[in-house]
């Protein structure tokens, strides 16, 4: 009983919440707005990325760069002090707690469901498709034909596994609630300032610092989907990488690319895996497998790394105490 009213080394407790959390995203999926604390976070982006977007280069920048600031301490020091206070708590109690607080910080469910809705529009109709699409991504969908209403999807499946998936449970492994806070804000933040045109300075920081936090997890992403062992598949892979404006994004897309042997373009701006085929029904669903697959065994690798740390620790206390 003892051992059930006692607070649980912090690695132990992390593994547990890794699991519970990732089992009620199966379960429920995401919280309705009005109490996700990610869309609270993007109405209080909004007016504050707008009141920057419109002034000088100069002042948006340092504007943009300074709000950016302020917000990741902000929250990082409440994720912080929450996490304090759970860790605290009898063990039961601090698991569900810590699992309740992680769950809305990423989103394998909805992202998975979305992307499977764009293959069931298909079905019905190419302009159900091309509808059902422009929820997911900003690029014109209108001349898009079915092949290539698959690439985007596809392609939003792959790059949105690292950001709302492998990264953030990532950085909750590393640096618990605030890593986890902090990494789903710099992305949001992105998301949301990141853009090249009008955004251009007030959102410069911001889609600097989601590319310095999602560096290491696209990579990770890429070889989730597409495991290489050789050095030449590594650089292979690199390659296609290299095509994409972004940093990061490349690395999961031209893995699911390269796995499903299928091209996956941008007209106008990249094409990678440019010698394979148009994408059909089988591989936006086959691209649906893998990511859930990739994202199971990389919370499981996660939580099993967390739980020995826990057991080790545990053992060490038991020594001190004997």
């Amino acid at each position: 009983m003892s051992w059930l009213a006692s607070p649980w080394p912090w690695p132990l407790l992390q593994a547990g919440a890794l699991l519970l959390a990732w089992a009620l995203d199966r379960r429920f999926g995401e919280p309705p707005d009005r109490w996700h604390p990610v869309a609270w976070l993007g109405r209080l982006l909004g007016p504050v990325g707008r009141f920057w977007r419109d002034r000088a280069p100069a002042a948006a920048f340092a504007g943009g760069a300074l709000s950016w600031l302020l917000i990741a301490v902000v929250l990082a020091g409440a994720a912080w002090a929450l996490q304090r206070g759970i860790a605290a708590l009898p063990g039961p109690l601090a698991l569900v707690l810590l699992a309740l607080a992680l769950k809305p910080l990423f989103a394998c469910r909805m992202l998975c469901d979305e992307v499977a809705a764009v293959e069931a529009a298909l079905a019905q109709s190419l302009q159900a498709g091309r509808a059902r699409l422009a929820w997911l991504v900003s690029r014109d969908v209108t001349r898009l034909d079915a092949g290539e209403v698959r690439e985007s999807a596809i392609e939003t499946l792959a790059e949105n596994l690292n950001d709302s998936v492998v990264s953030p449970l990532a950085w909750f492994a590393l640096a618990g609630l605030p890593g986890a806070v902090l990494y789903r804000f710099a992305n949001t933040a992105d998301a949301m300032w990141g853009y090249r045109g009008a955004w251009e300075w007030a959102g410069k920081w911001a889609a600097r610092a989601d590319d310095l936090l999602s560096w290491p997890g696209a990579r990770v992403t890429a070889l989730l989907l597409r495991p290489v062992w050789r050095l030449s598949d590594w650089a292979r892979l690199a390659r296609e990488a290299a095509v994409t404006p972004s940093p990061n994004g490349g690395w999961p897309m031209g893995a699911l690319a390269l796995r499903l042997g299928v091209r996956l373009r941008k007209p106008g701006v990249y094409a990678l895996h440019a010698e394979g085929r148009s994408p059909e029904a089988a591989d936006l669903l086959g691209g649906l497998r893998l990511a859930r697959a990739a994202a199971w065994f990389w919370t499981v690798a996660l939580a099993g790394g967390l739980a020995g740390h826990g057991v080790i620790t545990l053992t060490r206390l038991a020594g001190g105490a004997a």
